[in-house]
């Protein structure tokens, strides 16, 4: 904030400077204006013998005192003259001055008019004044422009910086001219500083910086370069003056090619690689913040694929990867602040009874808007975090359920997600039993839900898993049934309690005969098996009076029972417990 406010201002002060030369020659002519009547009211007095005076306001007002007035305001307009227009001022001021000497030394020796003489030493005291004017202006100036170079210029690099990098970004936006903009970071750098010091680390970025600036200076590219260094190790490359992605390629292989040749520090070789994500304007992004967003984007995401290539043009699907950073932070503080909490959405039979709850992890946005949990489920999988968030939820809805059921003595299915991950690890078992102690909630009132798709990953240590669930007394069933690949033959042998057709198919289900059969097959399927067949995501009546007809067992979805806070599921127990 402090940085901008600074190129504010500086920006303002330039504007003014620039502006305030527009007003040079009006300045100009008001000054020879004020000197040529100084004249003609000398070649009065020296000629004239004694004019008589000008009255005003029914009083006399001598010659002698008009051009002494306009004389002072003259050399008022001098001094102001250098003030503010610099060097041409000074110049101008100077030669408007000198040119007075001669018509003063004229009056004063040829027609000896003596009341000249204090002009002369006015005068005099007038061009001392602008000289010492000048000369301090030409310190400020350069104090101004040593200022201006340190703003803008990296100390240990000498290269342009941040801000001057944010400087012509302005410029070329504000002209509408097609560039890229290139966000550079130096492979494995922070090795180079571990293992040889900052100091080596330093003349390692000053030769890469000399090595770019030299291709930048002598255009050797073919492009119109600019190369700022703008934190640590990362630089951006500004290129101008290409014709279609071809020339930006090049022009950034380029900069990489002279990166391979050998650079010896301190007596030690290094051989440097860098990463280059770039972002273009105007088709990718508009604004100076959103160019480099997307450029570190490219660049992030380059980094992380670890491949032989070290180049990448931002896409918009590149941004997801950042979303996805974000989500996980999210995840994580939510982890560690235990700010994690659950839903509990009913589950109910064709006759609308009551048969449980399915508990449904939460997380609030930092606006405190709970997100989509088809957003931060696949994070926490993909990023390794799923087993810790199933076990917070594991944990707080058991507690809810054992207490709710110590309160209103309710016989209803507690029904958790466990991911693959999660049943996979080595203590799961344990962990089911100290869930079970710690919340008081009898083991068949628990039901664990799982994918199909363990039975691929795993299928016999996964099958040992669920036999010892199963020992315990623990419910089980089968997740998003249909949706894997998982074979009849796994399936058949699978102990569970409850097969759940996923809301994929009940939403096409009343679009075609044949949708309608495959549901009808998948009931019949999990029947011969012995399953208890549930249909999730039910929201249309349509779809409820289909299921009924084809004989599926239970329902949950918004048309009986959307997800619900712990206070309005316990008050939707008691409800359903009054009417018994």
């Amino acid at each position: 904030m402090k940085k901008n406010k600074e190129k504010k201002t500086f920006q303002k002060t330039l504007d003014a400077l620039s502006k305030s030369k527009k007003y040079y020659p009006l300045f100009f002519v008001l000054i020879l204006l004020l000197y040529i009547a100084d004249f003609v009211v000398c070649r009065m007095l020296s000629v004239g013998g004694n004019p008589p005076p000008i009255m005003l306001a029914g009083q006399p007002i001598p010659l002698g005192a008009i051009t002494g007035a306009v004389s002072n305001l003259g050399n008022i307009c001098i001094i102001l003259l250098v003030v503010f227009f610099g060097e041409i001022g000074f110049y101008t001021a100077l030669g408007i001055l000198l040119l007075q000497f001669p018509l003063v030394f004229q009056s004063i020796i040829v027609h000896h008019n003596l009341s000249n003489i204090p002009g002369v030493f006015g005068n005099i005291l007038t061009i001392l004044a602008i000289i010492i004017i000048y000369i301090r202006n030409n310190k400020a100036n350069e104090y101004q422009e040593r200022m201006r170079d340190q703003a803008v210029t990296d100390r240990l690099t000498g290269l342009p910086n941040r801000f001057a990098c944010s400087e012509l970004l302005d410029k070329l936006i504000k002209d509408s001219k097609k560039f890229a903009l290139v966000h550079i970071d130096i492979n494995s750098f922070k090795g180079i500083n571990s293992t040889m010091g900052y100091e080596s680390g330093n003349k390692v970025l000053i030769e890469i910086a000399k090595r770019w600036k030299n291709i930048a200076d002598a255009g050797t590219s073919g492009t119109l370069d600019f190369v700022a260094r703008v934190n640590g190790d990362e630089y951006v490359l500004i290129i101008r003056g290409y014709h279609s992605k071809t020339g930006i390629m090049k022009t950034i292989k380029h900069y990489e090619a002279v990166l391979g040749d050998r650079l010896t520090i301190d007596g030690c070789d290094f051989f440097i690689t860098a990463s280059f994500g770039y972002a273009e304007y105007p088709s990718d992004a508009k604004t100076p913040d959103s160019l480099f967003s997307y450029a570190d984007a490219a660049l992030t995401e380059v980094k992380a694929r670890k491949s032989s290539v070290h180049i990448l043009h931002f896409t918009p699907d590149l941004l997801k990867t950042e979303r996805t950073l974000e989500i996980e932070g999210k995840i994580r503080d939510a982890l560690k602040k235990d700010s994690l909490f659950f839903h509990l959405q009913p589950q109910y039979d064709m006759s609308h009874k009551l048969r449980g709850f399915e508990a449904l992890a939460r997380i609030k946005d930092a606006d405190g808007q709970i997100m989509s949990p088809a957003e931060f489920i696949p994070v926490a999988e993909k990023v390794g975090l799923i087993d810790k968030l199933d076990s917070a939820v594991f944990r707080k809805a058991a507690v809810f359920f054992g207490e709710l059921r110590a309160r209103t003595g309710n016989s209803l299915i507690l029904s958790l997600n466990a991911s693959v991950r999660h049943l996979m690890k080595n203590d799961f078992l344990e962990e089911l039993k100290e869930l079970l102690k710690s919340s008081g909630l009898p083991a068949e009132q628990l039901e664990i839900e799982i994918t199909e798709s363990i039975m691929i990953d795993s299928a016999e240590k996964a099958l040992q898993c669920i036999n010892d669930i199963r020992a315990m007394g623990i419910k089980l069933a089968i997740d998003d049934f249909g949706t894997g690949y998982s074979s009849l033959s796994y399936l058949s042998n699978f102990p569970a309690d409850l097969l759940k057709i996923d809301k994929s198919f009940i939403d096409k289900m009343n679009d075609s005969d044949k949708a309608k059969k495959y549901v009808e097959a998948i009931i019949s399927l999990g029947h011969i098996m012995g399953f208890s067949v549930i249909s999730e995501g039910v929201e249309e009546p349509e779809q409820l009076e289909t299921l009924k007809e084809i004989g599926c067992d239970l329902i949950q979805g918004y048309i009986w029972g959307r997800p619900m806070p712990q206070e309005d599921a316990e008050q939707l127990v008691l409800a359903e417990l009054s009417t018994e």
